[in-house]
């Protein structure tokens, strides 16, 4: 990869048949990198990674171009159906790379695995008795137990939360013991479970409780990633509309300030910003669905639901962006070194640690934000978006080649992008 902002070659100037094979130049991919992407995953590897396997289910999988973050170029694998959200995410990083493309951080990846402690005859006896223990508990852990000893990863703390809430018609008291676990370049949901199992005795001996249940959190919150970039107001000038870059500007503040104190346009424009992030997840093997509900929980921290973004205009009048989120995505484990086209994803990414594709990923989720809102904005998300799933219908109806593409502009031009219209002048 290089460090130039130069931007990237477009792909989609390429034929699809050749544009793998561009794609290994730019990623400096091998001859086995580009076999594992066009073979995917045989059935023989999926039946070793889920149960009653008959086959196996394709998605598309593009590539993100135009991506800068923390001044290294990025090709983004993103696994995806829904139309323009590729293009979407590579204009939107486009426009920030003018800006100086992507800054991400993420933190320490540090789980959170929680132990349910109930009939505890008394809990702030219990709470001072674990805190107490907590260092002996956590050499335990790291350096004794050889079912938790791990050389790259390790427990690092050990808190309580005490509880209440009603049950079977009287009120229920908890005592909620929180395992911090260093997962290293790991999600860590299998690690956090083994140690809190291994913990279960010790707890119940120092609480004089029983232990329920012993699980991973998917509120991942000592594990936040944040992304933030700079969209240049002049280059957000809209022609059509005869339009400068600062109306643009403000229409995409005031759309921002929609999400974060509304909670139903905040769900959708949360949805969004997730186009990006669950697909660069599922191209890598992470598990999506716990980065969707960290994410969601922590955007309803403060008792409200709100925006995991916020857009403001700066003193220049260019336009600022910033994103903040549980991220707890993985490189090793899992289906990150099961599934061959996962490893691959990885390899076109070209991150080092976990971390750094958590970074990438905030960057991803915040680039297709900004292309989101900015065609809510300025266009309105109908005009691209309808063209690309016009595509779509005409392939249902049964167009193939280049059927697809008359069908499809016919559709935008009568404005009436229907199966059963496709259908009429597919027979006609």
């Amino acid at each position: 990869m290089t460090n130039s902002l130069t931007p990237t070659p477009r792909l989609r100037d390429v034929p699809v048949q050749d544009r793998l094979a561009v794609l290994a130049q730019m990623a400096n991919l091998s001859a086995g990198d580009v076999a594992a992407l066009r073979a995917g995953l045989s059935l023989e590897q999926a039946d070793h990674m889920v149960e009653n396997v008959v086959t196996t289910y394709a998605l598309p999988l593009g590539i993100c171009t135009n991506l800068v973050v923390n001044g290294r170029e990025v090709l983004a694998p993103m696994v995806i159906e829904e139309p323009s959200v590729v293009a979407g995410c590579s204009f939107a990083a486009k426009l920030a790379r003018a800006g100086g493309g992507f800054t991400a951080t993420a933190d320490a990846p540090i789980m959170i695995g929680q132990m349910q402690v109930l009939d505890v005859p008394d809990i702030d006896k219990a709470r001072q008795a674990i805190a107490q223990a907590a260092p002996e508990l956590i050499e335990w852990l790291n350096v004794h137990n050889p079912v938790t000893r791990d050389p790259y990863t390790r427990t690092v703390g050990i808190e309580t939360r005490a509880i209440s809430g009603m049950g079977e018609g009287a009120v229920l008291y908890m005592l909620i013991v929180h395992v911090l676990y260093d997962a290293g370049d790991a999600m860590g949901a299998n690690m956090v479970n083994t140690v809190c199992e291994a913990l279960t005795p010790r707890i119940e001996a120092l609480s004089g409780g029983r232990v329920n249940l012993r699980i991973l959190s998917n509120l991942a919150d000592h594990r936040l990633a944040r992304a933030k970039c700079r969209i240049l107001a002049a280059d957000l000038v809209d022609e059509k509309a005869n339009r400068s870059g600062l109306p643009v500007v403000n229409r995409i503040v005031e759309a921002s300030l929609f999400a974060e104190i509304d909670p139903y346009r905040a769900a959708t424009h949360n949805k969004g910003i997730m186009n990006g992030i669950d697909a660069v997840a599922i191209a890598t093997g992470n598990d999506w669905r716990a980065i969707e509900a960290g994410a969601h929980a922590y955007a309803a921290r403060s008792g409200r639901y709100t925006s995991l973004t916020r857009w403001r205009a700066n003193e220049d009048g260019d336009l600022t962006g910033e994103i903040e989120l549980p991220l707890a995505a993985g490189m090793v484990g899992g289906a990150t070194r099961a599934h061959p086209s996962a490893r691959a994803a990885l390899k076109i990414l070209g991150v080092k640690t976990a971390r750094e594709l958590a970074e990438v990923m905030a960057s991803v989720g915040l680039a297709q934000n900004f292309a989101a809102i900015r065609a809510l904005a300025s266009e309105g998300i109908q005009r691209g978006h309808m063209s690309l799933h016009a595509r779509q219908v005409a392939m249902a109806a049964g167009a193939t080649g280049e059927q697809i593409e008359h069908i499809a502009r016919q559709l935008v031009q009568e404005g009436n992008i229907r199966i059963d219209r496709a259908k009429e002048i597919l027979a006609g």
